[in-house]
């Protein structure tokens, strides 16, 4: 389902004599595949991207992020805008390695949500599952994970409930969010959703 978001602006510059792509097709060229534009353009049109959701207080729909996406590229060293030019590295995840965040309706509970986050080397799936709430007016997914597991390809090897969180699963609701992990979405898209979490770092991923 297509996101309610608006177009992004449509020029933007890395210095003041450097023009480059617009920003939107610089996060579209790098959610494919086979393109990969330089990292500091990426992270310059994270910022853009950003900084104008917040601008006109775009609110994204929670339908637009359920499915499952992979990271494509991350910028974890909180970028910003400095003398008012984009500042921050960033690099593309190795193909080797696959992570991916997936987001699904509750069974039980039609208003929550359920989290997937998941790394995969080779035949190792490392698998965190657990509540989580999308608050709209501000784009915020909260999240807890509450289980871990481990697979061997098909074959589960750990399958464990995580003590000690904030927030357990039955009492998530009810946990304020300046208490749990967080990404803040700022771009929805068809094909790649973008968020900034809770330790200030860039995220870009691509539909799987």
């Amino acid at each position: 389902m297509p996101a309610a978001t608006l177009p992004l602006e449509r020029s933007m510059t890395l210095t003041n004599s450097a023009p480059v792509l617009p920003s939107s097709q610089v996060l579209e060229d790098a959610a494919l595949a086979a393109a990969r534009p330089e990292a500091k353009a990426v992270v310059a049109a994270l910022l853009a991207a950003e900084q104008q959701t917040k601008k006109q207080r775009q609110q994204i729909a929670p339908e637009a992020l359920l499915g499952t996406w992979r990271l494509r590229f991350t910028a974890p060293k909180q970028p910003a805008y400095k003398t008012k030019q984009p500042s921050g590295k960033g690099f593309y995840l190795p193909r080797l390695a696959a992570a991916t965040l997936a987001f699904s309706r509750d069974a039980d509970t039609a208003d929550r949500l359920t989290i997937q986050n998941q790394l995969q080397v080779g035949p190792l799936k490392l698998r965190f599952t657990g509540p989580a709430k999308f608050l709209p007016k501000k784009n915020l997914l909260a999240f807890d994970f509450v289980r871990v597991q481990l697979w061997v390809g098909n074959l589960p090897l750990v399958n464990l409930s995580l003590r000690g969180k904030v927030a357990k699963d039955s009492s998530f609701a009810a946990t304020p969010v300046g208490q749990l992990p967080f990404f803040a979405f700022f771009a929805a898209e068809d094909d790649y959703v973008a968020a900034r979490g809770r330790g200030g770092g860039l995220a870009l991923w691509v539909k799987a």
